[in-house]
């Protein structure tokens, strides 16, 4: 079976990991401060903020809102359902935007289209590693007089308009789940320039207290710490950051060989009427992240019965990118039509695009597509 995902992860990494353990400090520590800097710089951001998760990440970039039940906060419904979520967690109101149907992202047309005069804040999602329009959105979310959080889990090594995808964001939230182009296992980070909101964000993520556990421990005298708000345990390991120091000297070369693979699938598959493949948008560069197609008229079969049939024959393939109104967890909501979601979400696929993906191997796939064309 050829999977539709492997994380780049070898010896080097493994060897980080020991180091770690063997050094005795294996909770947040001097490896998580300093992959916050590399990152964060990586990013093109003053402050990186190391956390659990994507999600962790996106909950503390919303509790920094100040949201109140009753307010609205704006998310596409295509993207994995914790964008959705962690509005939920803040007591807030997710309502569904529509999404443009080359990129998947929230445009400014998209998002002005459901906004209300209590919407409060939007989440706008760099999907799949494509960029959204960045200067476009965030000119409209300050016209607006709306706060803008940005959902970059994918986008690492993504670049909009020549700069890194956090690049001048408020706020970016990032994944490095196994599944990313840059991975610590589980693990996430958020992105700021403002020292403050860096300042608040460490706190938020280690129980709200005024210094940290790490500076408690190299401390050679007594500290008594202060718990200044109700908070979390939003931590990353120095285990993770270890791994995701290795990593992210592979991300520049991890990015190319993905661009390499997907310009070779849009070559092999620009004969084939009837499938889109996901391209670069105008203002940026995809990191590839993943590599949809969209089927279309003429295509002859089914999204389902492709996944099937590629699956039959040794390939695996996964459903195109989730429409979080659609999920059971959502089916207290009535959303504004979303008929480019509804519809990306019924008839796209992601094919497998890593660094074990061979040309013999992308032959292989778009010969079974051309087949049920």
């Amino acid at each position: 079976m050829i999977p539709v995902m492997i994380p780049m992860l070898g010896e080097e990494e493994a060897a980080a990991a020991a180091e770690a353990v063997r050094s005795g400090w294996v909770a947040q520590g001097p490896r998580v401060a300093r992959f916050e800097r590399e990152f964060a710089a990586t990013a093109g951001a003053a402050h990186g903020v190391a956390v659990s998760s994507c999600t962790t990440g996106l909950h503390l970039s919303l509790v920094l809102l100040a949201l109140r039940p009753g307010d609205e906060v704006i998310v596409p419904s295509l993207s994995f359902i914790a964008t959705a979520n962690a509005v939920r967690y803040v007591g807030a109101t997710p309502v569904f935007a529509d999404v443009d149907l080359a990129t998947g992202n929230l445009t400014v047309d998209t998002i002005d289209a459901v906004r209300t005069s209590r919407t409060r804040a939007i989440v706008a999602v760099h999907q799949g590693g494509v960029p959204f329009d960045t200067v476009a959105v965030r000119k409209a979310a300050d016209d607006w007089g709306l706060a803008l959080v940005e959902d970059a889990a994918c986008a690492a090594g993504t670049t909009v308009y020549g700069q890194p995808a956090g690049a001048g964001a408020a706020v970016a939230a990032w994944s490095f789940h196994p599944r990313k182009v840059l991975t610590t296992g589980e693990g996430g980070m958020v992105t700021v320039d403002d020292a403050d909101t860096a300042a608040r964000l460490r706190r938020l993520r280690e129980h709200g207290m005024n210094v940290s556990a790490a500076d408690r421990h190299r401390s050679s005298q007594p500290v008594l710490e202060t718990y200044l708000e109700t908070a979390f345990n939003y931590r990353m390991t120095d285990i993770q950051a270890a791994v995701g120091l290795v990593q992210l000297g592979r991300l520049a070369g991890l990015v190319e060989q993905r661009r390499a693979l997907a310009a070779r699938y849009q070559e092999l598959l620009s004969g084939i009427d009837g499938l889109v493949p996901v391209r670069d948008p105008a203002w940026g560069r995809t990191n590839y992240q993943s590599f949809w197609v969209l089927l279309n008229r003429p295509y002859r079969t089914g999204r389902d019965e492709v996944l099937a049939e590629l699956a039959k024959r040794g390939v695996s393939a996964r459903r195109g990118i989730m429409a979080a109104h659609l999920e059971p967890a959502y089916a207290d909501v009535a959303p504004a039509p979303l008929p480019v979601t509804e519809r990306i979400t019924r008839d796209s696929l992601i094919l497998p695009l890593h660094h074990q993906v061979t040309e013999d191997d992308q032959r292989h796939i778009v010969g079974i597509l051309r087949e049920l064309a």
